[in-house]
């Protein structure tokens, strides 16, 4: 299999690429390999405050620019993104090790969805305000206003009138100067979106910068807390998407294939790294023989091998300090838990040679856990499911609800009536019933509990990205006063 091999990834801003100032740079690794593919530049705290000012100087005009304007140039960025789906999945699943099966057809296509729909959301008035008539002559009205310089998530940030810094991931940084060139060859102005690359170091430089007005961040809840503590004391907006140990209830009605299906996608689906992953599979006591007899049955389905094969649907973990973190799992899951290994373990598949290097590892199954086990009490996000049986449906929701996070949740059963009164229990912010994993860009999405704040995507998606500017006009020609001679 011949390597793959990029050219080196450079900063954005001011419109074009800037090589960093620091002479550092960092390599992007081939996770299905573990071979170098590419060097990224890294960004100096000088190349950072020269992306903000950039960010800064385009605020004003970009801001300004009326929403149907920017949402022409967003559709047009969505539509350069579709045109070139292949050759950006083709550098996402040599970047993240996620098979191109998957890339091709969900990664950058949802990015361009979630353009598209705010793009068409402030085109066709989604950011007028609100008019409410006080008095005969007395009006109150509001105005929603862009924030400033952000952070991340693009879509909703552009569209609403911000400007924007993005860190990508220091483990999946390739896709970062390709999405700016898009944006600036669909007609984004000079400084609207820009680049930066490095690790945490740089993160918490963005983080606590006094320009950036807003921080969105995506990642594990004991970095979304710190981020979310260093924005909070500059008093930035926010929106945090965490972790999730999220649970996946099937109630004894139900079609056991189907949700055999829903529990493979809810832990197998990107390698299990996936944050509302249902990694807690509550099952009743008395379908549990046949679910997991169907189960194992279903995972010879589960194909890792070449990611560039349209027939591999199973990809390596992302980076090597993943994979000690998911096997370290794992272990414990054997060793301290002694829970029952059903299937998969600490082997590594079996994929050709030239991939024997990189990150895999075996699709994972425990049975016999209990709420009390770190591997079922704990995120690994990884390919690792943990099952669970119960008596009674008022118990599985109760041991459902006993995590600190709230992130996603779901229920497969025949009865409707029924799944809606559980999922009214359930305390979570992303729910669904008889599926799981799907998000599309009409559905606003957030965590409860530990798991989040504030919502994306959908009409409340771009709330997230505006302040509230309200004015009461009074025109009647006197004001009330209390300090009128008696």
């Amino acid at each position: 299999m011949s390597v793959p091999s990029y050219p080196p990834r450079q900063l954005y801003y001011d419109g074009k690429t800037q090589p960093a100032t620091s002479g550092k740079t960092f390599p992007s690794i081939d996770p299905s390999t573990g071979r170098v593919i590419g060097e990224i530049h890294e960004a100096s705290t000088a190349d950072i405050d020269a992306a903000i000012a950039s960010a800064e100087r385009a605020f004003p005009a970009w801001s300004q620019t009326p929403p149907i304007a920017r949402a022409r140039i967003l559709q047009k960025a969505a539509q350069l993104l579709r045109e070139r789906n292949d050759e950006i999945a083709a550098t996402e699943t040599h970047d993240t090790g996620k098979a191109f099966s998957e890339t091709s057809v969900v990664d950058v296509a949802t990015g361009a969805d979630v353009l598209e729909y705010f793009a068409n959301l402030v085109g066709g008035g989604g950011l007028n305000g609100e008019t409410t008539q006080l008095r005969e002559d007395a009006w109150v009205y509001t105005k929603k206003a862009p924030l400033g310089v952000a952070l991340w998530k693009s879509a909703p940030c552009l569209a609403a009138g911000n400007t924007m810094v993005y860190k990508p991931s220091e483990f999946t940084s390739l896709h970062g100067e390709t999405l700016a060139k898009i944006y600036t060859e669909a007609g984004l102005p000079p400084g609207v979106f820009n680049v930066v690359h490095g690790a945490g170091d740089v993160g918490a430089y963005l983080t606590s910068h006094p320009s950036v007005a807003k921080v969105s961040f995506t990642g594990q809840v004991s970095t979304g807390k710190k981020v979310a503590s260093t924005a909070a004391g500059d008093m930035k907006y926010v929106t945090m998407e965490l972790g999730g140990k999220s649970p996946l209830i099937i109630l004894p009605d139900v079609d056991l294939d189907m949700a055999v299906d829903g529990a493979m996608m809810a832990n197998f689906y990107s390698t299990g790294q996936v944050c509302t992953n249902g990694t807690r599979v509550f099952i009743p006591k008395s379908l549990k023989s046949e679910f997991e007899k169907r189960l194992v049955e279903k995972m010879q389905y589960v194909r890792p091998g070449p990611v560039m094969d349209p027939a591999t649907n199973f990809g390596p973990l992302v980076s090597k300090v993943h994979y000690d973190k998911v096997t370290g799992y794992i272990r414990h899951g054997i060793e301290q838990d002694r829970a029952t290994l059903l299937y998969g373990g600490l082997d590594k598949p079996k994929v050709p040679k030239d991939l024997e290097g990189g990150f895999w590892v075996q699709p994972t199954i425990f049975t016999d856990c209990t709420d009390d086990m770190r591997i079922v009490r704990e995120e690994i996000f990884g390919p690792v499911m943990s099952i669970l049986t119960y008596d009674t449906v008022d118990e599985a929701v109760r041991r459902a609800n006993a995590t600190e996070l709230g992130l996603a949740a779901g229920v497969f059963t025949r009865d409707l009536n029924q799944a809606h009164r559980i999922i009214d229990q359930l305390q979570a912010g992303i729910t669904w019933v008889n599926s799981w994993g799907e998000s599309p860009a009409e559905m606003s999405v957030g965590g409860w509990k530990q798991s989040g704040v504030g919502v994306e995507n959908g009409r409340r998606g771009i709330e997230m990205w505006v302040r509230n500017k309200s004015t009461l006009v009074d025109m009647s020609g006197s004001v009330a006063t209390a300090f009128a001679k008696l």
